[in-house]
């Protein structure tokens, strides 16, 4: 192409842009942030800061919630671990690649010293596996209508992404990334909650059913993700060096008021995110020549917002 043919063809993308984006916007439906922005105040709830754990790494905070009506057991369990600091000094022993962090007692790992495993205190030892538990009225149900390999329905449920056989009549969480879970041996009631993961990568949905799922992170995931990986068997580390200290977990409702997290959630029974899912789901925006038209049930983050700076 000659000098002269390359400025023309400069000087036509330049009057063609303003068309380009006047046309996208046309087509284009509002933004997510847009959306949430005119979301009405009663279409996001506050969590019980009884229900949040926060976690304070070297790099900063992690803020989690549980939810005691999938698994009850274990979430008392781990609100007794917390309020005894049974995971201060503690370390994240595992950091696998698109898989999970962990974090437990590196004494109670293989190779660790079993005389210097640090006691539970008045936590439980055994509890029995808590990886379904059965459908009830008093569960809210977000049916999310496009279909799943791993089971009959999924949804929202209390605004935890979850799944459901109405056949059996069973109800769990589900694995998406940022879900929170007790890490267990073989038996499956070897669990207690001493030992926890995060899922920092793609949504292992094959672990449904097979762990507890006892909540999920709701701020400072990128502190969990960004972790060097382990190069040990299965993401271990294979140095207590490399480890990543735990300086403290709290229970939310056992810090003064003004150092608890000051978060909000969206409803997921709300009209606000209804109408984000049919953004995420059909793409109205100009830059998709195919939008998918269906979404999966990880594929939907339910948006949390800070109140303001704390």
């Amino acid at each position: 192409m000659s000098k002269t043919g390359k400025i023309l063809a400069i000087l036509a993308m330049c009057v063609c842009a303003p068309a380009l984006a006047a046309a996208a916007r046309s087509k284009g439906t509002p933004s997510a942030a847009q959306i949430l922005a005119h979301a009405p105040r009663s279409q996001w709830r506050t969590p019980n800061p009884d229900d949040l754990l926060v976690m304070q790494l070297p790099s900063g905070r992690v803020v989690m919630e549980l939810d005691p009506a999938y698994a009850p057991l274990h979430v008392a369990n781990i609100r007794t671990l917390v309020r005894e600091h049974y995971f201060d000094g503690l370390a994240i022993v595992r950091v696998q690649d698109n898989f999970v962090a962990q974090w437990d007692d590196p004494e109670g790992d293989d190779g660790g010293d079993p005389r210097k495993i640090r006691s539970l205190g008045r936590a439980r030892q055994t509890l029995p596996p808590e990886f379904t538990r059965t459908i009830s009225p008093a569960l809210p149900w977000v049916r999310l209508p496009d279909g799943d390999v791993y089971a009959p329905e999924v949804g929202f449920s209390r605004d935890f992404p979850a799944a459901r056989d109405p056949a059996t009549h069973q109800t769990w969480l589900v694995h998406c990334y940022g879900t929170l879970a007790v890490a267990r041996d073989d038996a499956p009631d070897s669990g207690n909650g001493s030992a926890l993961y995060v899922v920092i990568g793609q949504a292992p949905r094959w672990l449904d059913r097979n762990l507890t799922v006892v909540g999920r992170v709701i701020e400072g995931m990128p502190r969990l993700s960004s972790l060097p990986r382990g190069h040990g068997p299965l993401g271990f580390y294979a140095h207590p060096a490399h480890r990543v200290p735990i300086l403290s977990i709290r229970v939310a409702a056992d810090l003064p008021p003004s150092q608890r997290p000051k978060v909000q959630i969206l409803r997921t029974r709300s009209r606000t995110f209804q109408q984000l899912l049919d953004a995420k789901r059909n793409r109205h925006d100009a830059f998709f020549v195919t939008p998918p038209g269906k979404i999966d049930v990880c594929g939907m983050s339910v948006p949390v917002r800070k109140l303001f700076k704390d």
